[in-house]
């Protein structure tokens, strides 16, 4: 257990919070009148976007810099993946030298906000001089729209969503046919018998030895996905505390341990193994991110060649699909700049920049009138249909802070529910339960002196 984690981010806290207050001491307690407010013209985004991704982001970042009326510049830059930024984040919080903007998970925006970090976008969103028109708020897939409202803290708005994704089954269905199956599983039942008897039959046109049904990434929202799949949760927002002794979920990961028991599913040991493993040939079964699809393609494509799609998780019930993706938050800062910066995210997430966006992202837009734009994209790509037609049976993991430390303990109870089969999985997940709660305990008692 990594206690001294959570005094370190107390300790960071409360030094952000020493300054947050220390800044207000210059008399801007106030509410802002931000008719009479000009943007700041310099203004810096932080993302994680690499590659392809990034080259789109910066044609978009150029666009904006070239025609918007108020002779802002951004600059994009590039901080690191996710964990890095949430790492470089923390130390800064309410000090000059945040970033105007910062990409951030809803659990990492909640960490921020524990200092009272980040601006409440509520306060600008029906501004009649910047605030964003009731259509184009309601243009936003309400799911998505509200993920970034935190009843912890009060339903501030700390975040937009310019995309999103979502774990998804990804099957060969040339080796599913070789089986005699016509269709991908729909149940465990079907995923489990599936998924040994692939084990069992390697795939005739593999192009690496080897053959195993199902590999699974210890990961925290696979963890989630499978729970979410039998009608599960990790978290009770009516209570507000983790529930990963929910029955379904203890269900859930008894029946992942018998697929390792019964020596149809492997671990994945090396980064992005089950994308190289799937295009081979020699894995049947893998679950991941819907913006993986290009990857898959293009392992499948050098690999075995054969025919694949996704689906829905197996479940017990209705599909439930795990979505998720990172929001864009703005951190305290002037007014100025913070109204620089709520500027850009407007535009970041209107229709033309977001259809552009996802076509070269092969994220889910968040904006319903983009899904007409992009039929061409839905077209010359079925599987990201297939899986945005999906979005219906969408939830989300936790918006509540220290989730991030919760994801780092639960991957090791993963590890060991899979590892041994004499691990009592109602034990392993009760006792984690427990854990769970102490650390959100631990995080939201942080919230009371900015409350004072």
């Amino acid at each position: 257990m990594k206690k001294h984690s959570y005094w370190i981010l107390a300790v960071i806290v409360i030094s952000a919070m020493i300054l947050a207050a220390c800044q207000q001491t210059g008399g801007e307690t106030g509410a802002v009148d931000w008719s009479k407010v000009e943007p700041a013209t310099e203004i810096t985004f932080w993302h994680q976007h690499s590659g392809d991704r990034e080259t789109e982001l910066l044609r978009v970042v150029e666009e904006f810099n070239a025609t918007n009326e108020y002779g802002i510049t951004l600059t994009a830059e590039y901080a690191g993946g996710y964990g890095d930024i949430f790492t470089k984040m923390l130390p800064i919080l309410n000090t000059a030298e945040v970033p105007d903007i910062v990409v951030a998970y809803q659990n990492q925006a909640a960490t921020y906000q524990l200092a009272d970090a980040l601006w409440d976008m509520n306060e600008i969103i029906d501004d009649p001089t910047w605030g964003m028109p009731q259509e184009d708020q309601d243009d936003f897939f309400p799911g998505f729209f509200a993920q970034d409202i935190y009843p912890t803290f009060d339903n501030a708005r700390l975040g937009l969503p310019p995309n999103r994704s979502m774990e998804v089954l990804y099957y060969n269905m040339d080796w599913l046919n070789e089986l005699g199956y016509d269709a991908p599983p729909a149940t465990p039942e079907e995923f489990k018998e599936m998924a040994c008897a692939a084990t069992a039959n390697p795939y005739s046109g593999a192009t690496a030895e080897g053959s195993i049904g199902y590999e699974l990434s210890i990961d925290a929202s696979r963890f989630a996905s499978w729970s979410f799949a039998f009608g599960g949760n990790v978290f009770s927002t009516a209570d507000n505390e983790f529930t990963y002794d929910d029955p379904a979920g203890i269900e859930a990961w008894e029946f992942v341990q018998s697929l390792f028991a019964d020596g149809c599913a492997t671990i994945v040991t090396e980064r992005y193994g089950d994308q190289t493993d799937f295009g081979a040939g020699k894995l049947l079964f893998t679950v991941g991110s819907s913006s993986g699809l290009p990857y898959y393609d293009s392992a499948v494509a050098e690999g075995a060649g054969f025919n694949w799609s996704v689906a829905a998780l197996p479940h017990t019930g209705d599909p439930v699909q795990n979505i998720y993706g990172a929001s864009v938050s703005i951190p305290k800062s002037t007014p100025e700049r913070q109204l620089a910066a709520w500027i850009w995210l407007k535009y970041y997430t209107s229709p033309d920049p977001q259809a552009a966006w996802v076509k070269a992202s092969n994220y889910f837009p968040t904006r319903a009138s983009v899904a007409d734009m992009i039929t061409d994209y839905f077209d010359a790509n079925p599987a990201y249909a297939t899986a945005f037609d999906m979005l219906q049976y969408g939830i989300a993991e936790p918006n509540v802070p220290g989730y991030d430390f919760v994801r780092d303990e639960i991957e090791a109870v993963m590890a060991a529910i899979v590892d041994d089969p004499t691990v009592d999985v109602a034990t392993a997940l009760t006792d984690f339960n427990v854990v769970a709660n102490d650390i959100l305990a631990d995080q939201l008692a942080q919230i009371e002196p900015a409350a004072e």
